[in-house]
Order: structure tokens, then C-alpha cells, then sequence
């Protein structure tokens, strides 16, 4: 990544020094972000983005079909990951003197270095494509264009002009005149390309230059040239444009090859670097570093299981096609309901326990366990059935509560490893329940009335609970809805195997056996074996649908 205290501006100040300074200036190609990387772990001066190896990326011939934006785009992604100054290989400027001005505005916004323009007629054709006709733009045009280019350019932005007259046959006059006048115009430095097999014909219009702006080749036909011989001819910039690309394409041929041969990936692992080397290369190292100083201390996920298992009489006809926890309320089934609400809150993922008419119960993008026994188990054993998903922080809920999200969000911030919500208006409405069954608590300390809208004061702990209660004890109901952290999962846990060890068939609390027992007995022996159970109390704002006036109040109250 580039250095905060090498902004991507000063990186054409930094080209400028190189051209300064005594000795030669190598560049390699590269297209991307990573052979950019390459280029510079190599020790290269800075990087070519190069128009052949872009082209190729795209799948596409060197032959002017990509656009300015994504020639930019390119160069851009290269720029960022580097620290070294970037040279944009920008063909004819895409266009005309006016598109030439845009093309160096743009390119050099983005922090590039440098480009170079060609003096090919556009479209046009990569130097080394056979079986073409040459065609080069008028001199004095081009040399419009090179001024165009040069006076859109800040002070330190570097402009080179590229001479084909030696590809296109054009003869060494022809190369020295244009370079002269591209020179003459303005340009910071002179390319001069050739395709023979030796630095002969390089090397002597080096030897005839008679200017002090630079120059620049690209040896990749006279490819036994070395730098130091270049640089002895006269020439201040040396370019392998298209190496690193071509060993690529080698390579990854060769290697996908034996893969498909070998048809396992351990073929191939002598051929290919290991992982780690990949997370180097694009800074795995720092985004960590990153994310450890600016980013939240991750918190632990959690998960919720709903009970929704069980078969409910009183609820006939209304339920005889379907489970209680799937009757529809305006629309949209009480379970459906409850996922949404989780969802919401980033609760994830969501099980469902399944029983009565399981069939029915078939929500996308939420994992089932069914208790085909429901009808002679209780909600202990219909829990038990997705035990896979009682470790770490679980939400616990009955499939058939409506409920307010603010209760649900008050119930994921307790950090007690075992939280209930209760509702503290059973003293202010239990006259008007009488006969009906609820799972009543005792709280201590006893939540002082006129707070029941505010937040406790300190951890309010529930010290009984059980439908058999005396109704004017009890502070507040257990609405059907707990928290567990891994801790608490790991007691309900402990607690469970305690009494099945002590036999199934023993009556636990309110209920007949462990195998029948509800949740609430669990808890309450949770309790009776001292561990801390937290209230979350709430007043009101749910409901619970277990009778026909519950489901005609749902329909009426639940928007």
C-alpha cells in the first residue's frame, strides 16, 4: 500500500528525481494491483502499466479496443498498491490534442507519474502484431499533441513521446526527425521503439540523438540487450514491458494443466506458492493491524432456539391443519413473525423445534429439529432435540409469544449467564387473569413499583418460579423468552444430567417426570441449587396466544 508520507502526487516529483540522477532508470510491466506489487518487491525503479499486458487481462488484442476509463481504472489500481512511481503506457492519448489534455488531467488526478503517447495512427496496432500496415500520424500534428499533453501537465508530471517510425519501416532519418521534434515540443522524455533482434538499430539512434531530453527503450525483440550496455548506448530509461506477464501465462498453463491431469491439488504444490505468501503480498497483516485499532472488539454471535413442538386443545379447530406457532396474525404467521424480529436484532442462526404438524413449518434460511414424541414429552425434551445449538450465547422462546423488539433488545444487553423477561404488570392485572395459567416469579429484590418503567438498579434475581406460585406473591410472569450465555448453557446442562442420573421417571417440580417437565421446572431447580437467574423486566408489551380471546386480541392489538 502506499505510504501515507508518500502521497501519490509526489510521486511524479520522485520520477523526476530518478530522471536526475546519474545511472539508469528500470521500469517493468505490470496490470494489476499485484503484479504491481511484484514489480516493486523485485526492486524495480517503477512500474509500466503496461497497454499489452492490460489488453491481455481483459482478453482483448492491443489494439485500442479499451477505453481511457479502463486503461485508467487499471493504472489507478496499480498506483495504489505500490509505493514506486507509475508510468501509464496510453497508446495515441485515445484520441485527438483535446483527448490527449483530458487523458493527462485524468491520469495524473489519480497519482500516476507519467504517460507515454505514440505517434500511431489511432486505432492503434501493438508494435509487434505481423501483417499490418504502419500508418503514423502527420509529424506536425503530433507534435500539437505533445504540447497539448506537456502544457495540461503540472511542473512535475512526466510526459514521453514514442516514436514508431523505426516499426512502421519508416527508416532512422524519419525516427530521428519526429524524436527531435517531440523534443522540441516539450517532451520530458524520448521512447524509441524497434522490433530487430539486436540493439544495433536502438543503440545507433542513441549514438546520432542530439538533445539533452532523454531517452527511453523497450528491449523485448533485442532481448540479449542488458541495462548497463543500454545505458552505456545513451538511453536513461530501460522498459521490459511484457516479462512478467508472459512467465504467468507459462506458468498457470503448465500448472492448470497437471491439475486437471492429476485431478487432486497436491499435484500442483511444488508448482505454486502456499497461501501465506498470497496474504503477504496484499497486506493481510495490516488489515488485522487495522481492524484491531479501529474497529469494535468483536462480541460473541448469538444464536436462538424456538420451541414451537407442541399440540394446544383450546386452540380447536383453528390448529387442526397446523401447528399453533403458524397461526396467521394479519397476514403473517406468529413464527414468521419471531424470525423476523431476530433477524432484525442480528440474531442468527435461527432453529425451530418442530412437532404437531411439522410439515407445515418450512421457513427459508432456518435450521429444524423435530420431536416426533411431543405429545408425550415436554418442553425440556423438545429443547434437549436441539442441544447442538446450546453453546455460546442462545436466545430460548416459545413459539407462540407476540412480542415488542424493544424486548427482545433489552434481553440481548443482560449479561447475567441466565436472563428471563418478565413482566412486572401481573400485580396491576392478575385480578383480571384469575383461573388462568401462568408461569409466575418471585423477584428479590422486590423491583419498587414506581420504577417498573425504568431500568433496575442493580441485578434484580428471581428466587421461585412455577404456575403453582400464590398469585399475590408473585413481582412479575415469565413471558416464555430467556437468554443463556455459554456459561448458562453449560449449568442448564449440568443440571439436566444431575437429574437424569437421578431417574427420568422422578416428578421434577410442577411436573409428572423429567422426560414431561417444562422449562420453568428446569429453572426452578436451577435456583434451588443456588446459581443466579436474572430478571429482565419488562411491563406488558407482549402476548401469549393460548385461547381464542388471545388470538382475537392479537389481531387487534398487533399491528
Amino acid at each position: 500500500m502506499t505510504d501515507r508520507a508518500t502521497p501519490n502526487r509526489s510521486k511524479a516529483a520522485a520520477l523526476r528525481r530518478l530522471l536526475a540522477k546519474p545511472g539508469p532508470i528500470v521500469l517493468a510491466g505490470a496490470h494489476d494491483g499485484l503484479t504491481a506489487r511484484l514489480v516493486e518487491e523485485a526492486g524495480f525503479d517503477g512500474v509500466w502499466a503496461s497497454g499489452f499486458e492490460i489488453s491481455a487481462s481483459y482478453g482483448v488484442p492491443d489494439a485500442s479496443i479499451l477505453t481511457m476509463t479502463e486503461t485508467l481504472d487499471a493504472a489507478r489500481v496499480m498506483n495504489d498498491a505500490v509505493s514506486i512511481p507509475v508510468i501509464a503506457d496510453c497508446d495515441t492519448g485515445f484520441g485527438n490534442s483535446i483527448n490527449a489534455i483530458r487523458t493527462v488531467r485524468a491520469f495524473e488526478a489519480a497519482g500516476i507519474a507519467g504517460l507515454c503517447l505514440e505517434d500511431n495512427v489511432f486505432p492503434k496496432r501493438c508494435s509487434f502484431y505481423g501483417g499490418v500496415k504502419r500508418l503514423l500520424t502527420d509529424t506536425d500534428e503530433q507534435v500539437l499533441k505533445i504540447r497539448a499533453a506537456v502544457e495540461a501537465a503540472s511542473r512535475d508530471f512526466v510526459v514521453i513521446a514514442r516514436t514508431e517510425a523505426l516499426i512502421a519501416g519508416w527508416g532512422m532519418d524519419e525516427a530521428l526527425r519526429r524524436g527531435r521534434a517531440y523534443a522540441d515540443a516539450g517532451a520530458d522524455a524520448v521512447l524509441i521503439h524497434s522490433k530487430h533482434g539486436t540493439a544495433d538499430e536502438v543503440a545507433r539512434f542513441a549514438g546520432e540523438w542530439d538533445r539533452l531530453t532523454p531517452l527511453v527503450c523497450v528491449p523485448t525483440t533485442y532481448k540479449d540487450a542488458g541495462v548497463d550496455e543500454l545505458a552505456r548506448a545513451g538511453f536513461k530509461m530501460v522498459i521490459f514491458a511484457n516479462q512478467g506477464m508472459r512467465a504467468s501465462i507459462r506458468a498457470a498453463q503448465e500448472t492448470l494443466k497437471a491439475l486437471r491431469e492429476a485431478g487432486n491439488a497436491a499435484a500442483v504444490d511444488e508448482r505454486i506458492v502456499p497461501l501465506t505468501e498470497v496474504y503477504r503480498l496484499v497486506n493481510l497483516g495490516q488489515m488485522k493491524a487495522d481492524e484491531r485499532e479501529y474497529l469494535p472488539p468483536e462480541v460473541d454471535t448469538v444464536k436462538a432456539v424456538i420451541l414451537a413442538a407442541g399440540f394446544d386443545r383450546r386452540l380447536m379447530p383453528l390448529v387442526s391443519d397446523r401447528p399453533k406457532a403458524m397461526l396467521e396474525v394479519k397476514g403473517k404467521p406468529i413464527l414468521e413473525r419471531q424470525i423476523d424480529a431476530l433477524q432484525q436484532a442480528g440474531v442468527r442462526p435461527i432453529a425451530v423445534v418442530r412437532g404437531y404438524k411439522k410439515e407445515q413449518i418450512t421457513i427459508p434460511n432456518v435450521r429444524y429439529y423435530d420431536n416426533d414424541a411431543f405429545e408425550e414429552s415436554g418442553e425440556i425434551e423438545s429443547l434437549l432435540r436441539a442441544g447442538a445449538e446450546l453453546s455460546g450465547a442462545v436466545i430460548v422462546m416459545y413459539g407462540d409469544i407476540l412480542f415488542d423488539r424493544n424486548i427482545l433488545d433489552r434481553l440481548l444487553q443482560s449479561e447475567e449467564d441466565i436472563a428471563l423477561v418478565c413482566d412486572r404488570s401481573w400485580p396491576d392485572t392478575r385480578a383480571s387473569r384469575d383461573g388462568a395459567a401462568a408461569d409466575l416469579v418471585i423477584e428479590t429484590p422486590t423491583p419498587r413499583r414506581h420504577h417498573r418503567f425504568l431500568a433496575d438498579d442493580q441485578p434484580v434475581r428471581i428466587a421461585a418460579i412455577g404456575q403453582s406460585l400464590d398469585p399475590a406473591d408473585a413481582t412479575a410472569e415469565f413471558i416464555g423468552m430467556a437468554k443463556l450465555s455459554a456459561r448458562g448453557c453449560q449449568i442448564l446442562g449440568e443440571v439436566y444430567r444431575d437429574l437424569r442420573e437421578r431417574g427420568e421417571a422422578a416428578p421434577l417440580h410442577e411436573s409428572p417426570s423429567l422426560r414431561k417437565a417444562k422449562l420453568t421446572d428446569l429453572l426452578h431447580e436451577v435456583i434451588t441449587r443456588g446459581h443466579a437467574v436474572g430478571s429482565v423486566g419488562i411491563y406488558q408489551g407482549w402476548l401469549e396466544v393460548d385461547t381464542f380471546d388471545d388470538y382475537r386480541r392479537a389481531w387487534t392489538e398487533v399491528e
